[in-house]
C-alpha cells in the first residue's frame, strides 16, 4: 500500500463516521494536534503507541498502524495551489526577509529549526471577523564554521 492510499482510507472513514480532528487527536492523544493531523495526512510519522491507537480508531491493519509509523516523503509541490496553503507560501515571500533579519539580529547567524518545533492553531472571536492565531516556537540552530581555529567562535551566535 502506498502511504497516499492510506491517508485516503483515514480521509474516507473519518468522513463517515462525521468525526472532527479534535476527536481524533483526543483519541490518539499524546502528541500536537497538528503534528496528529499532519501524520494522518501523510506529512510525519506517528510513534508507535499512537500508530496503535489510530489504528485501533480506525480499524486499520498492523501492516497500516506500521506504515503510520514509517518516516514519510515529506513536502508539497511548489507553488502551492490550495489557497489557503498558498497564503502560508506568500507570507514567506513577502515577509520572509524581515523575519530572517529580525531572527539573526537576535540571535546570530542561523536558522529557526522546523524539526526542534512547535506550532499551535488558535480562534480569537472578532466582532469584524475571528482571526487565526497562529503561534510557532523553533530552536535557534546557528550555522557551524567549519574550520574555525584560534579565537574564532566555531558557531553563528551572536557575537557581544
Amino acid at each position: 500500500m502506498k502511504r497516499s492510499d492510506l491517508t485516503e482510507k483515514i480521509l474516507d472513514i473519518k468522513r463517515d463516521k462525521g468525526w472532527t480532528w479534535k476527536h481524533i487527536c483526543a483519541e490518539i492523544g499524546g502528541m500536537s494536534e497538528v503534528l496528529i493531523v499532519g501524520a494522518l495526512l501523510g506529512q510525519m510519522k506517528l510513534l508507535k503507541p499512537q500508530a496503535e491507537k489510530a489504528a485501533a480508531l480506525f480499524g486499520l491493519s498492523d501492516s497500516e498502524a506500521r506504515l503510520l509509523n514509517e518516516i514519510p516523503m515529506r513536502g508539497t509541490d511548489m507553488p502551492p495551489t490550495d489557497p489557503l496553503i498558498y497564503r502560508f507560501f506568500e507570507l514567506v515571500m513577502v515577509n520572509g526577509p524581515a523575519w530572517k533579519e529580525l531572527i539573526q539580529e537576535e540571535f546570530g547567524d542561523g536558522i529557526m529549526s522546523a524539526i526542534d518545533f512547535d506550532l499551535e492553531i488558535e480562534r480569537l472571536p472578532d466582532p469584524r471577523g475571528d482571526r487565526v492565531k497562529i503561534t510557532m516556537s523553533g530552536k535557534f540552530l546557528p550555522y557551524k564554521y567549519y574550520g574555525a581555529s584560534g579565537n574564532l567562535p566555531g558557531y553563528g551566535y551572536k557575537e557581544d
